[in-house]
């Protein structure tokens, strides 16, 4: 198979490297807006790298994978369906619901797949707590409780096209939450906080937040999400039943520091970024995409999945701009 991909940043890099190794990937051919990043990763890496993009598709390919900037989402997977290519594209799909939108409703009339990247829904803990669940171990859930907390910001120039905390960042608590469930969220109250950088409160947005759940069976949810955690890369979601209970990403390499006198499990050292914490779910992800754009497996993350995990995001936006809860269906379009 020869893959395209499309931006050379830290993801794009990362991904690059990735496929590089993905079974069935012969080819990797790289191209970004600045041709000569994409030209040095190529050589770093032993890969193909073009000109440009249109000359990226001239030379044909299996499927393309798109790490670019988030504001060229959605015409770069435009530009794969018109091409008639496979693509995965990071989340989110768009900045905004029309957007998104517009790639869900082309997506659904056409034939070629779009796979969303939410990793965690490759995650081995993610996965196990959710066959857990499934299972009957865990009984009926009353509560799930999901923090994200990166160790350090952004750069500033990140923060005006990311859409913010909730879009950029927690979004993947809410998808995960609905993957792992297959429950709805209903409505939201949510809050943040600017305690850092001025950045954030120049851009419109907050460098910490919480939000409140409730899903359309009355379980409850917490999701808290922070720029600034000193202790290190912090992913973890309680999953708490009538009958037990599941804590995923409670490992050695948590970054938890205990205040209590004795500590009864070893503690190695902390994640410092998402590509740490994930890195086999980012291999898993890929190579279900490969899976995907050869036509041997389903689409594990569809548009529309992007699309109901957007909507809780815009929720607890407009709610933390408000100071009141939300109904999610206030905000569908």
């Amino acid at each position: 198979m020869r893959i395209g991909l499309i931006g050379t940043g830290r993801i794009g890099a990362f991904h690059a490297r990735t496929l590089a190794a993905v079974p069935g990937v012969d080819t990797v051919v790289v191209a970004d807006l600045d041709a000569a990043r994409a030209a040095r990763l190529a050589a770093d890496l032993g890969l193909e790298a073009a000109a440009g993009i249109d000359e990226m598709y001239a030379a044909g390919l299996d499927g393309v994978v798109v790490t670019a900037a988030t504001s060229a989402h959605a015409a770069l997977i435009h530009q794969a369906l018109d091409h008639g290519v496979p693509v995965f594209c990071e989340k989110p799909v768009a900045l905004d619901v029309p957007g998104t939108l517009g790639v869900v409703e082309r997506a659904a009339a056409g034939t070629v797949p779009v796979q969303i990247g939410f990793q965690r829904r490759f995650d081995a803990g993610y996965t196990a707590a959710r066959d857990a669940l499934r299972s009957g171990e865990l009984g009926w859930i009353h509560t799930l409780r999901a923090c994200t907390g990166d160790v350090t910001p952004p750069p500033p120039a990140f923060i005006p096209t990311s859409g913010g905390l909730f879009r950029d960042c927690s979004i993947h608590d809410f998808d995960i939450m609905r993957w792992l469930t297959g429950r709805e969220v209903v409505s939201v109250y949510a809050q943040g906080a600017n305690r850092g950088a001025p950045f954030f409160a120049e851009g419109g947005d907050v460098d910490t937040c919480a939000a409140l759940l409730r899903f359309d069976d009355d379980m409850l949810a917490t999701v808290t999400a922070t720029r600034y955690n000193g202790a290190g890369h912090d992913v973890r979601l309680e999953v708490c039943g009538s009958r037990g209970a599941r804590f995923v990403g409670l490992d050695d390499r948590a970054p938890l520091p205990t205040a209590e006198k004795n500590l009864t499990w070893r503690q190695e050292t902390p994640y410092a970024t998402f590509m740490e914490r994930f890195h086999d779910a980012y291999v898993a992800e890929l190579t279900a995409f490969a899976e995907v754009a050869a036509g041997r497996r389903e689409n594990p993350c569809p548009p529309d999945d992007a699309l109901e995990a957007l909507y809780v995001a815009e929720a607890c936006d407009l709610s933390r701009r408000t100071g009141r809860p939300v109904d999610v269906a206030d905000v569908r379009v």
